[in-house]
């Protein structure tokens, strides 16, 4: 397995910081020097990652499971994944910080599963590719440029902390993209699709931001500069 550093660049004060320690659940707690350069703007920390979602739990059969990569494909088709294939994938792992809108940060988790950039090399995007989709079951989606879903540390998640996902958050494999807001992590990952140009995602089509970089506190669609979503 490989093991990638997931604190982010940036700058922040917090008025409650923690003493160094690790709490139940195994997350490490930062020092007040640690907080300045790994919490973004209006965050604050928290010992366990909150459970948020649209709609129900989807109840995992893996008979019936699968993963798609489609869209615009190099090779004009699409690939697909059973459970048992997807398991045999290369693993690797990361500790990364989470970031979620509600301003929640969960520091140093450590996820593993299979990387994005694995399904960019088994079935490679055409030229002109610019974006990707990431479906869950029930419809949500959540869009991504195609750099950032090729980025080292982006990782289609089986486990977290060493233990595997409960159906809650994600299992049995859910997006993490530790340079975004948490609402692009999507849960329950059941399709990839390759776009040319941008289109936004569920949150997307209803106020949040397109681009969700928590270094520059891209929360909600207001705040939307031109060029930070798809072009009309």
């Amino acid at each position: 397995m490989r093991r990638l550093g997931g604190a982010a660049a940036g700058a922040a004060s917090s008025p409650d910081v923690p003493s160094p320690r690790e709490d139940d659940a195994g997350h490490r707690t930062a020092r007040p020097d640690e907080l300045a350069s790994r919490l973004p703007p209006g965050q604050y920390t928290a010992a366990t990652m909150p459970v948020l979602h649209y709609g129900p739990v989807p109840v995992f059969d893996p008979r019936s499971w699968d993963l798609r990569v489609y869209g615009a494909t190099a090779s004009g088709g699409e690939h697909r994944w059973a459970w048992d294939d997807f398991g045999s994938l290369p693993r690797s792992e990361i500790v990364a910080d989470f970031h979620c809108v509600t301003k929640v940060s969960v520091l140093g988790v450590c996820w593993s599963g299979v990387l994005a950039a694995e399904f960019l090399r088994a079935v490679p995007p055409a030229a002109a590719v610019t974006h990707v989709m990431v479906w869950a079951d029930y419809g949500y989606g959540a869009n991504l440029p195609l750099a950032v879903f090729a980025a080292p540390d982006t990782l289609l998640a089986t486990h977290r902390d060493g233990a595997e996902l409960s159906p809650e958050h994600g299992h049995p494999a859910r997006l993490v993209v530790p340079s975004r807001y948490g609402w692009k992590s999507v849960k329950w990952v059941r399709a990839i699709e390759y776009m040319i140009g941008d289109r936004r995602g569920f949150w997307e089509d209803r106020g949040y931001h397109n681009g969700a970089d928590p270094w520059l506190e891209q929360r909600y669609s207001y705040q939307e500069q031109p060029g930070d979503g798809p072009t009309p």
